[in-house]
């Protein structure tokens, strides 16, 4: 069989075969169409059959919602006007819970009875405006509104107390000792006054346009603050000794008295006492380390120190009190938040803080106006006292800015002109500090025995303490001295600069007027030893302070030229021995070593008797002088003193021995201890007994 025969045959098979297929298709088709037709006929059918029951029911269910809403209706109407008929018997059923006020009755079943009498006043007063009784409701709803504002006055003034003094100084002292901890937190209320307050103000903020409960907080408020800061300042007036004694008063100087010095200090009040104590406990040091011997104290050093430790007590009470209002003014801002609505916040804490701060300030302003009076007096030493307040009220002023934000302009100033008037009263002292050194009288109080002049020991003590408060000071001085500077161009670097700078010009005029008064000496001798004591002092000082170290950093060429003037000074005393060492250094009428030996070996001429005798009796009558008169001149620095006595030994015996051991084996008078009265030991007792009047 052929290729084309068998593939003819295979495709006739095929083709067979899909037309079985496509016949049973077919048939699947027409099965399909009828299951089709069948199903639309039975859901026409349901779809009839719906329609009939949902047109059946319809009307049920239209009647029933119908009755439903007729239902509801009629229970809101109902209870609409339950509500109508209360309102008209509102006010008499709640009459009798009004009179007996919060108190008795409950502060919240109170304030239900408050809310009932404000729906009624605005259905009438919407509804029926001229009804009487709209006259009852707001008749009683009156007199609840002043009870309630009679409650809230009640509660301040049962429960309002000061804060305690020592609660006051702890919660200072933690905050300065225990810095990052957590604060000792003020309760000024218990918790369920405070609850109570706190609805009572709420309510009268949300339904009155009553204020009056405000003020009544800002009243009691503001004198808890008065009274716990007048409070504080009594008990450290009692505890120091000084309740007698006030700055604060229009008297300037304080009366002298007894230091006052309390027996034992607590922790927390020396803490609070640290700043200001420091600073002056610097200048009563430098006091006590005055140079000038026990009995010999001149007018004006020891004799002032009970003043000054009395001003010193109320600095320090001043100091605690700027603290003491800083955490009470930032515990009423905490207290009020949770009593008066956030709108009234700054208003009622403005009002709140005014009489507390017009007082510190007052304070502070008083503190300024008896430190002018000081300088007026030129009595710098108290003026000192400025600057431990002015460094602490700056350290705080960013926080009392911080907390004031937000209160009025002229509050917010008021610290601000308190920093500048205290500023502008020290940068005044140190300037006429400065000039009074310029000016001081050439004559003026000279020392007979040419010790340290009282014009060099008061600028000391003044100059010393600003060590501690360098950058107050130079701060006050770059804006508030001649050349006043911009605020932000003040920095603690260039601060200390202009300290030191002024330091370094105030010790400058203080040697240029030394050198004028050493000239009014007519010992010519004793100038050095004038100018001597008072470079020592100054550089010693210089040194033990600080201050060289800060000057330095302006100039740092001060302290070697005080080392310079002292060695200058002491070879222009060296020069008062001189007619000494004229005779034991043979400078008139020399005799040879050569001669010598031969004196010994033969008889000696009468001149040559006369001219060795000279020689002894010179030497014995100008040492005896040198001891007469600078036995009376003081040193009173212990160590200069010991030096200036070796020195003179130093330069004296060694050519006293040479002359002594070339002329005391020569017979050159037969009662030799009439000439030879002195051995080396007894040049050196001589020595010993300069610059001291017991000797």
């Amino acid at each position: 069989m052929s290729a084309t025969s068998i593939q003819k045959a295979n495709i006739d098979n095929k083709l067979e075969r899909e037309k079985n297929n496509l016949l049973n298709l077919n048939e699947a088709l027409n099965k399909s169409n009828t299951n089709t037709t069948n199903m639309l006929t039975i859901l026409q059918s349901f779809e009839n059959r719906l329609r009939k029951l949902e047109n059946t029911v319809e009307p049920v269910y239209n009647e029933t919602e119908m009755l439903r809403r007729r239902q509801e209706n009629i229970e809101k109407t109902m209870v609409t006007l339950d509500n109508v008929l209360g309102y008209y018997h509102v006010g008499k059923e709640v009459e009798e819970f009004i009179k007996e006020g919060p108190h008795n009755c409950g502060l919240e079943k109170y304030l239900s009875i408050m809310d009932r009498l404000v729906q009624a006043h605005n259905y009438f007063n919407k509804h029926n405006p001229t009804s009487l009784e709209l006259t009852d409701v707001i008749r009683v709803y009156d007199d609840g509104k002043e009870a309630l504002v009679i409650e809230f006055r009640t509660l301040l003034g049962r429960h309002c107390r000061p804060v305690p003094p020592v609660m006051v100084l702890d919660m200072i002292s933690t905050d300065e000792e225990l810095q990052g901890s957590d604060d000792i937190q003020l309760e000024h209320l218990p918790e369920k006054i405070l609850t109570e307050l706190s609805l009572i103000s709420t309510w009268l903020f949300n339904n009155t346009k009553n204020t009056e409960y405000m003020k009544d907080y800002t009243r009691s408020r503001s004198s808890m603050l008065i009274k716990s800061l007048q409070g504080l300042k009594d008990h450290m007036k009692t505890s120091t000794g000084n309740s007698s004694i006030s700055l604060f008063s229009m008297a300037n100087s304080p009366a002298a008295g007894g230091k006052g010095k309390t027996s034992k200090d607590t922790p927390a009040r020396k803490s609070v006492r640290k700043m200001a104590h420091s600073f002056k406990r610097r200048a009563v040091i430098t006091l006590m380390q005055s140079p000038f011997d026990p009995g010999n104290k001149r007018q004006g050093s020891h004799a002032e120190l009970p003043k000054e430790e009395n001003l010193d007590v109320e600095v320090d009470i001043y100091i605690t009190e700027l603290s003491a209002l800083l955490k009470l003014i930032q515990s009423e801002a905490q207290l009020m938040s949770g009593i008066i609505a956030d709108k009234h916040h700054r208003s009622v804490f403005d009002n709140i803080i005014q009489e507390g701060l017009d007082s510190v300030i007052k304070n502070g302003e008083l503190l300024a106006v008896n430190a002018k009076k000081s300088i007026a007096k030129h009595d710098f030493i108290n003026v000192l006292s400025v600057f431990p307040v002015l460094k602490h009220l700056r350290s705080i002023k960013p926080e009392f800015d911080l907390t004031l934000e937000g209160c009025a302009t002229p509050t917010r100033a008021k610290l601000t002109s308190l920093l500048s008037t205290l500023g502008s009263t020290a940068a005044k002292a140190l300037e006429e500090f400065a000039l009074s050194i310029k000016t001081d009288p050439e004559k003026a109080s000279m020392p007979k025995d040419g010790t340290v002049h009282e014009l060099t020991n008061r600028t000391i003590i003044f100059l010393e303490p600003l060590q501690d408060y360098a950058d107050t000071a130079g701060a006050m001085l770059l804006l508030h001295g001649e050349q006043a500077a911009p605020s932000e161009a003040v920095d603690p670097k260039k601060s200390k600069m202009r300290l030191a700078d002024y330091i370094t010009k105030t010790l400058s005029a203080l040697g240029l007027n030394l050198t004028i008064k050493a000239e009014t000496y007519s010992d010519p001798t004793l100038r050095p030893v004038f100018m001597l004591n008072n470079y020592h002092y100054i550089l010693k000082s210089l040194k033990r302070s600080g201050l060289l170290d800060l000057i330095h950093t302006w100039n740092k060429d001060v302290g070697q030229f005080y080392e310079d003037r002292i060695n200058e000074q002491k070879k222009l005393y060296s020069e008062s021995w001189s007619r000494v060492m004229h005779y034991i250094t043979e400078v008139h009428e020399p005799i040879s070593q050569q001669r010598i030996q031969a004196m010994e070996n033969s008889k000696l001429k009468d001149k040559e008797k006369q001219n060795i005798k000279d020689k002894f009796s010179g030497f014995n009558k100008e040492l005896e002088d040198i001891l007469k008169i600078q036995k009376g001149y003081a040193i009173p620095d212990p160590e200069l003193r010991e030096q200036m006595k070796k020195d003179n030994k130093d330069f004296i015996i060694p050519a006293f021995r040479m002359f002594l051991d070339k002329f005391k084996r020569l017979n050159f008078t037969k009662n030799p201890e009439k000439y030879i009265k002195y051995s080396v030991q007894d040049v050196a007792e001589v020595v010993d007994k300069l610059f001291d009047m017991s000797a």
